[in-house]
């Protein structure tokens, strides 16, 4: 029974975060993971910034404690919840956590916003410096002497590569934990999961990094970030046609996804932003300045267009109809294995 109630509360959890977001008076578990790196980060640095070896091992530490502690205070909470007679309590935390590990709403406000300022007739010197202002905070490139095409497909890949980071990879990694718990409530549970993955994902967008001190603190984080991202990356390359116009163009569009985020050198933004390129029908990649670098990133889907407005919102209901389309398979294989395991 607990099992069922987890996975109601799991997609109230959704329709909480697509309604109202992060709500601003509570503090996000974000910024909480986010101050204990920053710390321990900055200790590692400062005391040992000429030393690799240190700094390596280091990195190991605040990963492993990050995602440690992240993931107890999930799974504590689960078993307060599951063994507790006045479960109220323990289950609005539930809630609340959930919805914090998914940021669809969030996400996708952002973005629009930019675009919407961006497509403005007239474009002040103010208005372009509080329109590179808003994508710097979505971004970790230098935006500050971009154009406004720049602009916009700066905003647009970072809402293909985050909506895995922020959106497909908790809810996959929530529900693995739903169906751990119909097993043992011992197990990893679906917060203890969604909590640990955003651990994992603030860590690699933090420290996971291949530039000065962070290419041994943040080695890794980078790594642990790859491997818990790559199904459900993957996940989001096949069913993401299945929600576009060019579902009949379907083994197509995958292998040239494929091909092109295999470009990249992490395994996984690059199939994500890819998949969304091909089908939405846009050019990614190219000329990218990172700190004093220029950074020629690999081309994607070259014959695309350029990427306005209406493109990031095209993506944006693309986004919002896979996750309708995930939560009915969750469904489906929620009570598909309910079914197996009563008979």
């Amino acid at each position: 029974m607990a099992e069922i109630n987890l996975f109601l509360i799991f997609l109230g959890s959704i329709g909480f975060d697509l309604l109202i977001g992060d709500p601003r008076f509570l503090i996000h578990p974000v910024q909480i993971i986010g101050f204990y790196i920053k710390k321990i980060s900055d200790y590692f640095i400062n005391n040992f910034g000429k030393n690799k070896k240190i700094l390596f091992w280091g990195g190991f530490i605040i990963a492993l404690s990050t995602i440690g502690i992240s993931f107890s205070l999930g799974k504590s909470i689960e078993l307060s919840y599951v063994q507790s007679r006045n479960q109220v309590f323990s289950g609005l935390l539930i809630f609340l956590g959930l919805s914090s590990c998914i940021a669809t709403k969030g996400l996708i406000s952002s973005v629009k916003e930019i675009a919407e300022l961006i497509e403005r007739k007239k474009i002040n010197h103010k208005n372009k410096i509080i329109i590179k202002e808003k994508v710097q905070r979505i971004v970790s490139r230098d935006v500050s002497s971009s154009s406004l095409e720049h602009l916009l497909r700066s905003s647009t890949e970072s809402l293909t590569e985050n909506s895995v980071d922020g959106i497909f990879g908790p809810l996959f990694w929530i529900f693995v934990g739903i169906i751990f718990m119909k097993f043992s409530i011992f197990l990893p549970g679906p917060l203890s999961l969604g909590f640990s993955y955003k651990a994992i994902s603030t860590l690699d967008s933090m420290i996971g990094y291949k530039h000065d001190y962070l290419r041994y603190l943040g080695f890794f984080s980078a790594k642990i970030e790859d491997i818990f991202t790559f199904f459900p990356s993957r996940l989001v390359l096949i069913t993401l046609p299945l929600v576009g116009s060019k579902v009949n163009d379907y083994k197509s569009i995958i292998k040239k996804s494929y091909l092109d985020g295999k470009k990249y050198d992490s395994p996984n933004a690059g199939i994500s932003e890819a998949i969304f390129a091909h089908i939405s029908d846009i050019k990614l990649g190219g000329e990218s300045k990172y700190k004093n670098e220029i950074i020629e990133k690999p081309i994607i889907n070259s014959n695309g267009g350029i990427c306005t407005g209406e493109k990031i919102e095209l993506i944006c209901q693309l986004i919002l109809r896979l996750q309708f389309l995930w939560i009915i398979i969750f469904i489906l294989i929620f009570f598909l294995i309910s079914t197996l395991l009563i008979n």
